[in-house]
């Protein structure tokens, strides 16, 4: 979506939208809308519309109203974006290419005004390229927004939210994308094309440099299939000689569950099991468009887990590049095992200050928390306030769950270091207490369970159903809150 911004309304325009607190209507309102507001119960609730058609100057034009809610509740950002959100979900296939956003009788900061721009687009967002047969009504057709009035210092605003939207629409793009088309070779090449020419390194390590470097927990996930393992690195030096902050993410491109295979109904949503990764070159994109004063590297490990007759097997022992081995009693606790060669490979290449990754890792993480909030653990308690202060300021929500020794007897082994599952109960917490394993003495980490946040069955606060991009906005503002001056 194109965005910008005039001083005055374009000739013609056929579609113009104002942002409303609860209980205040434009000054210039007629008689007519302000009656139809009432019979509709409009009253500016945050996420709230009503339109109706005006005549200016000989033209017919159709005026949309967006509630923002009460211009004093805590949640004033979140209810800036469901405003936008909501004029994107309205007008999206209206037939009207362009809305203008009319700020002229408004007084909105320029911090406002992009939180309504920011879910303006992100709502708008929709991947349409494998639909062939839409009816016309059903395409959309709105394409830009100009903004009239803004007020000073809103261009400069705005590139900021609009590096951070292009992150999570990158997100977005990689986890709706289906496997076929998104494997761990085409990932990296996907990523290479949008970090161009950014500044941004990318380091790529194929299967046989990991192969050399003994990563054979990763490599052991990757063995079924005939598309090559993959880990990639983007790292972004914005700040400095500062040691710096590591996002890492599971990138299980499609995962079947191996020799452990998953039940057939509901396996295609495996294609999103990359969501961790895809959540961390995402918030690499945002961080590195808006170049954020600040040393950050992400690190990616992509794997595609098939049950060929090179599979790994129930009862296999394989060694981590970390040394420690591990028997596998189910291939489809994989995630854990892609992530203990990434993280040790991390913390030896990159020497990173704090470490946080992403996983789609635990169908019982769903079940502890739902769809709310995605399971944090952390050894470390401020960097598990950071997450959580930051989560909530971005609508990315985290909740802490408990990392105790005393689940380290469930995953521990009779014949190697541990084993990759536990027992029936605590599935969340010993998949944790197995990546902390691979956590250097002293090294702040935390990871985040998103298998309940990666893809979403409803419509949420700026996204329609599917891919939400949830955990880009929480890097972005991490990163902010934490690293930059």
């Amino acid at each position: 979506m194109h965005i910008q911004f005039s001083q005055s309304r374009p000739q013609g325009a056929r579609l113009i939208a104002h942002v409303v607190d609860k209980g205040k209507l434009p000054a210039a309102t007629n008689a007519a809308m302000r009656a139809g507001a009432q019979a509709a119960r409009f009253k500016g609730n945050a996420g709230q519309t009503f339109d109706g058609f005006v005549e200016e100057a000989g033209e017919v034009a159709r005026l949309a109203l967006a509630g923002a809610g009460d211009r004093n509740d805590e949640a004033r950002f979140a209810n800036l974006e469901k405003a936008g959100a909501a004029l994107a979900g309205k007008y999206q296939s209206s037939g009207d290419k362009n809305l203008v956003l009319d700020l002229s009788e408004s007084d909105l900061s320029a911090v406002e005004v992009a939180h309504v721009l920011l879910g303006l687009r992100l709502r708008n967002w929709r991947y349409d390229v494998y639909r062939t047969k839409m009816k016309d009504d059903q395409k959309i057709t709105l394409e830009g927004v100009t903004v009239v009035g803004a007020p000073h210092g809103m261009e400069a605003t705005w590139a900021d939210g609009a590096a951070l939207a292009e992150g999570v629409e990158f997100t977005r793009e990689l986890v709706t994308e289906p496997a076929n088309i998104l494997y761990p070779e085409s990932f990296v090449e996907r990523c290479q094309e949008r970090f161009e020419g950014t500044g941004a390194e990318l380091i790529v390590l194929d299967e046989a440099e990991m192969e050399k470097l003994g990563m054979g927990s990763l490599l052991g996930v990757g063995q079924g299939s005939s598309r090559d393992s993959r880990i990639l690195a983007i790292r972004w030096n914005g700040g400095g000689s500062e040691a710096p902050i590591a996002f890492v993410g599971k990138g299980v491109t499609f995962d079947t569950g191996g020799i452990s295979i998953k039940p057939g109904p509901g396996m295609e949503d495996m294609k999103w099991d990359m969501g961790g990764a895809g959540a961390v070159a995402g918030g690499m994109l945002a961080l590195v468009k808006r170049k954020a004063k600040a040393n950050v590297v992400g690190v990616m490990g992509l794997v595609e887990n098939m049950p060929d007759g090179n599979a790994q097997r129930p009862g296999d022992v394989v060694k981590s590049m970390s040394g420690q081995t591990i028997e596998i009693l189910n291939t489809d606790a994989e995630g854990r095992l892609v992530l203990a060669d990434a993280l040790h490979w991390t913390q030896v290449e990159f020497k990173p200050s704090r470490i946080v990754d992403f996983a789609t890792l635990t169908g019982a993480i769903i079940v502890s928390l739902g769809h709310e909030y995605a399971g944090l653990f952390s050894n470390d308690d401020k960097l598990s306030k950071d997450l959580a202060e930051a989560g909530e300021a971005v609508g990315d929500k985290v909740w802490r769950m408990p990392l105790d020794k005393a689940y380290d007897k469930l995953i521990d082994s009779p014949i190697a270091d541990m084993k990759n599952i536990g027992g029936k109960g605590a599935g969340s917490i010993t998949a944790a207490q197995f990546l902390q394993r691979f956590i250097a003495d002293g090294t702040p980490w935390a990871h985040i369970d998103i298998a309940g946040m990666a893809w979403s069955e409803k419509q949420g606060r700026t996204w329609d159903k599917g891919a939400t991009g949830y955990g880009v906005r929480l890097i972005d503002r991490l990163v902010a809150d934490t690293a930059e001056s």
